[in-house]
């Protein structure tokens, strides 16, 4: 018998029947107490009052606010709209970089399904069934790629990546006719000069690349005996295996998705104006799932750079680019603090190649190979003067 029924025979059986509440009970095999309660119903509200009543609780405490429910589904529209991840965990953490508590990423996405703002898809392999693959350090490996592209009257363009492997912040993105090796050399040069030498490069086998696979063409192309000069490891990829250069390739994804949302670039000034703005976008606002929720940039500075190393006279040389300051000085970080190395005002905005070992230090002119200073630094003082070197030395080059 429905609950609703037996409540409503209880009551009649009392009411007009003439039973008492305990032989009621008994033929019911009901408690005295809850026929007293429907009988209380009864007489305050009439015979509708004795259906069971909803057990779901008056209030919901935990509840999602409609503020932030709204927030959400206007989240979700903004970041489509724009070509970025807009899945749950993107919006949680877009909610807290707003300074709104958010619910839990299961929770944001029952209300997207609620909401019919979730499109259901193929089951895919469980993240768990991955092996990843990472450098230990920031600047321990850079990948490098590049993807066609088009501008608005259907001209075909080339993107080059440079990305940092341990943290996927770009250390370089920019848009050529043409991706040529001398391209390679210039930007793989310029990321460089601005983020530091990288460990090792991680790419594929083109010839922009490596020249292993050229028929006839035994010697190493220019961007392989910059790298072996500078003491950097060259790595390539299994020919017909892009999942060993798997992080670029879903980066070049996800930069498509986003230039796809934005109004066409008529010149290539203009799609390179896009690409600088896109790359602010990814390495600083959006947090990624691989990092933690932290976003490349964060990642990329959380830790000490590795670097690319050289063996010259016996001694073995960490290497770096950087450039010289106006004051005339360039910046290093030894045992834990910055120091300050004197180079000198005549030298002011040069390109050099600085050579550490411990706390000696040589300065090279990039450009032209001559030795422009000395040092030895002392960990007591900021400032470290150069080293006096005889006038043969001085007039030297490596």
């Amino acid at each position: 018998m429905p609950d609703a029924t037996k409540n409503e025979v209880i009551v009649l059986a009392v009411i007009e029947g003439g039973l008492s509440v305990a032989e009621t009970a008994q033929r019911f095999h009901v408690s005295r107490r809850w026929i007293h309660t429907l009988l209380a119903r009864y007489r305050e509200h009439g015979i509708e009052a004795v259906t069971p009543r909803s057990r779901a609780p008056h209030t919901s405490p935990n509840r999602t606010p409609q503020a932030v429910t709204d927030r959400i589904l206007s989240l979700r529209d903004e970041l489509t709209a724009q070509g970025l991840d807009a899945g749950a965990e993107s919006i949680h953490d877009r909610l807290t970089r707003e300074k709104v508590t958010p619910p839990s990423p299961s929770t944001i996405w029952r209300i997207l399904r609620a909401a019919d703002r979730v499109i259901p898809e193929p089951h895919k392999r469980p993240r768990s069934s991955w092996t990843r693959f990472e450098s230990a350090a920031p600047n321990g490996c850079w990948q490098s790629d590049m993807t066609h592209w088009h501008l608005a009257d259907t001209t075909t363009v080339e993107i080059i990546t440079w990305l940092d492997d341990h943290s996927r912040f770009l250390t370089h993105l920019s848009a050529h006719p043409v991706v040529t090796g001398h391209v390679v050399v210039d930007t793989f040069t310029h990321a460089a000069e601005t983020h530091g030498l990288p460990a090792s490069t991680l790419t594929d086998n083109g010839r922009i690349f490596t020249a292993r696979f050229a028929a006839g063409t035994p010697a190493l192309n220019k961007f392989e005996q910059l790298i072996r000069d500078l003491g950097i490891t060259q790595k390539n990829g299994h020919p017909g295996h892009p999942q060993t250069q798997g992080k670029i390739e879903r980066f070049h994804q996800t930069l498509k998705r986003w230039l796809s949302s934005q109004p066409a670039a008529d010149t290539l000034d203009d799609l390179n104006t896009l690409l600088a703005r896109f790359q602010h976008v990814y390495n600083h606002e959006r947090p990624h799932r691989a990092l933690g929720r932290h976003t490349p940039a964060e990642r990329y500075h959380a830790t000490p750079k590795a670097s690319p190393s050289v063996t010259i006279a016996g001694h073995h040389y960490r290497i770096r680019f950087d450039h010289v300051d106006t004051a005339g000085v360039i910046t290093i970080r030894h045992a834990g603090k910055l120091r300050h190395l004197a180079i000198g005002r005549r030298h002011r905005h040069t390109p050099v190649l600085v050579l550490i070992n411990g706390p000696d230090t040589l300065v090279i002119n990039r450009t032209t190979g001559e030795i422009l200073a000395e040092h030895t630094i002392d960990p007591s003082k900021d400032y470290q003067p150069q080293k006096q070197r005889s006038p043969s030395r001085r007039r030297g080059s490596l």
